[in-house]
């Protein structure tokens, strides 16, 4: 690929984590999220660099014995289980302009809770955020139930809104529905030029695009049950862990 993008990839892990004490720094196989993270980043085509934004000092140690930089301590109002992803991309880029005086094409948010993105996964993004001129490139997963299943519960128990939905189509068996995707938390790839315009990751939707993961490597983890099941899977060599096995 010729006049490659410079990409800043940017690992993002709070200290704090409600669902699952301790969360990005569990092991998996003898390697934390974080360190599964960080790895696969590092062995990307794209990646001309990897920063950290945490504000744990165990995160960070974690994140640079694999390769990240650490550039700032993310401020404590970006450490709240309510501050969202856009204030802590936007944090990074301002510390990136002011502090340094330059710019990349886009960033590459990374969430540790799921692990198991591949470089290659992060090459595809890179490659069709540059194909297509996008302002983001998000990880996907196909659905485990079609949307016409799937609608709100009364309180008083009704789904009439969900039998609406299935009564307006012939197809109504599950198999005979077309696939649907969703985020997995894998990736995303946003253009620096379009999170500086519209401050937010989701903004343009003309310009946005996904990439499909299997369901194995859009495994997220905010449970302890994720966990487990994240770990019974590596355990069981149902997934390939060469990759986080290499050094970068």
């Amino acid at each position: 690929m010729t006049n490659s993008p410079e990409i800043l990839f940017l690992l993002v892990g709070r200290g704090g984590s409600k669902g699952l004490p301790g969360k990005n720094l569990r092991e998996i196989g003898g390697l934390s999220l974080v360190g599964y993270k960080a790895r696969a980043a590092r062995q990307s085509r794209y990646c001309a660099r990897l920063i950290v934004s945490s504000d744990s000092a165990e995160i960070q140690a974690e994140a640079t014995r694999h390769g990240a930089e650490v550039l700032f301590d993310r401020p404590a109002e970006l450490a709240s289980d309510t501050a969202s992803s856009n204030d802590v991309v936007l944090h990074a880029m301002d510390w990136i302009e002011t502090h340094e005086g330059r710019r990349y094409d886009a960033i590459m948010l990374l969430e540790p809770s799921s692990p198991f993105a591949r470089p290659e996964h992060f090459d595809e993004a890179v490659e069709l955020f540059a194909m297509r001129k996008a302002s983001l490139v998000v990880g996907m997963r196909e659905t485990e139930v079609a949307s016409i299943f799937v609608g709100n519960l009364g309180a008083d128990g009704s789904i009439g809104g969900i039998v609406e939905k299935v009564l307006k189509t012939t197809a109504q068996r599950r198999q005979d529905q077309a696939p649907e995707v969703t985020m997995n938390g894998a990736l995303y790839l946003i253009g620096w030029d379009a999170m500086r315009k519209h401050r937010k990751i989701y903004a343009d939707s003309s310009a946005s695009y996904g990439i499909i993961m299997d369901r194995l490597h859009s495994i997220e983890i905010e449970s302890a049950a994720d966990f487990a099941y994240a770990s019974y899977v590596v355990e069981h060599g149902m997934i390939d862990t060469s990759p986080w096995r290499r050094s970068a």
